[in-house]
Protein backbone atom coordinates (compact mmCIF):
# COMPACT_ATOMS: atom_id res chain seq x y z
CA UNK A 1 0.00 0.00 0.00
CA UNK A 2 2.94 2.37 0.57
CA UNK A 3 4.95 3.74 -2.35
CA UNK A 4 7.87 6.15 -2.51
CA UNK A 5 8.49 9.10 -4.84
CA UNK A 6 10.17 6.75 -7.35
CA UNK A 7 7.12 4.45 -7.40
CA UNK A 8 8.85 1.65 -5.49
CA UNK A 9 6.86 -0.16 -2.81
CA UNK A 10 7.69 0.04 0.88
CA UNK A 11 7.89 -3.11 3.00
CA UNK A 12 7.24 -3.41 6.74
CA UNK A 13 10.17 -4.34 8.92
CA UNK A 14 11.34 -3.94 12.51
CA UNK A 15 14.36 -3.94 14.76
CA UNK A 16 14.98 -4.27 18.49
CA UNK A 17 17.26 -1.97 20.44
CA UNK A 18 17.56 -1.94 24.19
CA UNK A 19 14.57 -4.24 24.56
CA UNK A 20 12.30 -1.93 22.51
CA UNK A 21 10.64 -2.84 19.25
CA UNK A 22 10.90 -0.27 16.45
CA UNK A 23 8.59 -0.80 13.47
CA UNK A 24 9.09 1.02 10.20
CA UNK A 25 8.60 0.77 6.45
CA UNK A 26 11.60 0.67 4.14
CA UNK A 27 11.71 1.38 0.41
CA UNK A 28 12.49 -1.49 -1.96
CA UNK A 29 14.86 0.92 -3.71
CA UNK A 30 16.85 1.28 -0.48
CA UNK A 31 16.88 -2.49 0.03
CA UNK A 32 18.19 -3.08 -3.50
CA UNK A 33 20.52 -0.10 -4.01
CA UNK A 34 21.49 1.22 -0.58
CA UNK A 35 20.56 3.98 1.85
CA UNK A 36 21.04 6.98 -0.47
CA UNK A 37 19.07 5.57 -3.40
CA UNK A 38 15.68 7.00 -2.35
CA UNK A 39 14.96 10.41 -0.77
CA UNK A 40 12.46 8.72 1.56
CA UNK A 41 14.25 5.56 2.63
CA UNK A 42 12.55 4.67 5.90
CA UNK A 43 9.31 5.79 7.53
CA UNK A 44 8.30 5.07 11.16
CA UNK A 45 5.35 2.66 10.97
CA UNK A 46 3.38 4.15 13.85
CA UNK A 47 3.58 7.67 12.45
CA UNK A 48 2.48 6.87 8.89
CA UNK A 49 -0.24 4.46 10.08
CA UNK A 50 -1.66 7.08 12.48
CA UNK A 51 -1.54 9.78 9.79
CA UNK A 52 -3.40 7.59 7.27
CA UNK A 53 -6.06 6.67 9.85
CA UNK A 54 -6.47 10.34 10.82
CA UNK A 55 -6.99 11.22 7.17
CA UNK A 56 -9.58 8.43 6.80
CA UNK A 57 -11.42 9.63 9.88
CA UNK A 58 -11.46 13.15 8.41
CA UNK A 59 -13.20 11.69 5.35
CA UNK A 60 -15.88 10.20 7.60
CA UNK A 61 -16.45 13.60 9.26
CA UNK A 62 -16.73 15.68 6.07
CA UNK A 63 -20.01 15.13 4.23
CA UNK A 64 -18.77 16.99 1.15
CA UNK A 65 -15.97 14.44 0.69
CA UNK A 66 -18.41 11.56 1.13
CA UNK A 67 -20.84 13.21 -1.31
CA UNK A 68 -18.11 13.73 -3.90
CA UNK A 69 -16.99 10.14 -3.58
CA UNK A 70 -20.56 8.90 -3.84
CA UNK A 71 -21.11 10.94 -7.02
CA UNK A 72 -17.97 9.44 -8.54
CA UNK A 73 -19.19 5.95 -7.66
CA UNK A 74 -22.84 6.34 -8.70
CA UNK A 75 -22.46 3.81 -11.49
CA UNK A 76 -21.47 1.14 -8.96
CA UNK A 77 -23.71 2.17 -6.08
CA UNK A 78 -27.11 2.91 -7.53
CA UNK A 79 -28.73 1.07 -4.62
CA UNK A 80 -27.48 3.62 -2.04
CA UNK A 81 -28.74 7.18 -1.87
CA UNK A 82 -26.28 9.98 -1.19
CA UNK A 83 -27.87 10.90 2.15
CA UNK A 84 -27.75 7.26 3.27
CA UNK A 85 -24.08 6.92 2.36
CA UNK A 86 -23.23 10.19 4.13
CA UNK A 87 -25.12 9.24 7.30
CA UNK A 88 -23.64 5.74 7.38
CA UNK A 89 -20.03 6.87 6.98
CA UNK A 90 -20.42 9.71 9.50
CA UNK A 91 -21.37 7.11 12.12
CA UNK A 92 -18.02 5.39 11.65
CA UNK A 93 -15.80 8.14 13.10
CA UNK A 94 -17.19 8.00 16.66
CA UNK A 95 -17.31 4.20 16.43
CA UNK A 96 -13.70 3.84 15.23
CA UNK A 97 -12.00 3.65 18.65
CA UNK A 98 -14.42 0.91 19.74
CA UNK A 99 -13.56 -1.38 16.81
CA UNK A 100 -11.16 -4.28 17.23
CA UNK A 101 -7.76 -3.70 15.54
CA UNK A 102 -8.51 -6.47 13.02
CA UNK A 103 -11.74 -4.69 11.99
CA UNK A 104 -9.90 -1.36 11.73
CA UNK A 105 -7.27 -3.02 9.51
CA UNK A 106 -10.00 -4.56 7.33
CA UNK A 107 -11.65 -1.16 6.87
CA UNK A 108 -8.33 0.51 6.01
CA UNK A 109 -7.62 -2.22 3.42
CA UNK A 110 -11.14 -1.77 2.04
CA UNK A 111 -10.80 2.01 1.71
CA UNK A 112 -7.15 2.70 0.87
CA UNK A 113 -5.89 1.94 -2.63
CA UNK A 114 -2.39 3.27 -2.00
CA UNK A 115 -0.35 5.78 -0.01
CA UNK A 116 2.27 7.78 -1.89
CA UNK A 117 5.06 9.06 0.36
CA UNK A 118 7.28 11.96 -0.66
CA UNK A 119 9.75 14.31 0.97
CA UNK A 120 6.95 16.84 1.52
CA UNK A 121 4.37 14.49 3.00
CA UNK A 122 2.02 11.81 1.78
CA UNK A 123 -1.11 11.36 -0.31
CA UNK A 124 -3.80 8.74 0.35
CA UNK A 125 -5.68 7.40 -2.68
CA UNK A 126 -9.05 5.98 -1.66
CA UNK A 127 -11.00 3.16 -3.28
CA UNK A 128 -14.32 4.59 -4.40
CA UNK A 129 -15.83 1.11 -4.50
CA UNK A 130 -14.54 0.54 -0.96
CA UNK A 131 -16.38 3.61 0.36
CA UNK A 132 -19.58 2.39 -1.28
CA UNK A 133 -19.12 -1.11 0.13
CA UNK A 134 -18.44 0.26 3.59
CA UNK A 135 -21.52 2.48 3.39
CA UNK A 136 -23.58 -0.62 2.50
CA UNK A 137 -22.12 -2.48 5.51
CA UNK A 138 -22.83 0.45 7.84
CA UNK A 139 -26.42 0.75 6.58
CA UNK A 140 -26.90 -2.99 7.13
CA UNK A 141 -25.38 -2.72 10.63
CA UNK A 142 -22.53 -5.13 9.85
CA UNK A 143 -19.65 -2.92 11.08
CA UNK A 144 -18.90 -2.71 14.77
CA UNK A 145 -21.23 -5.49 15.90
CA UNK A 146 -18.41 -7.22 17.76
CA UNK A 147 -17.08 -4.00 19.29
Amino acid sequence: LLFGPDGAAFSPTHTRKGGRLYRYYVSQTVLKHGAGACPVGRVPAGEIEAAVINQLRAVFRHPEIVAGTWKAARAHADDICEAGARAALQKLDPLWDELFPAEQARIVALLVERVDIGTGGFNVRLRVDGLCGLAREMLAGNVGEAA
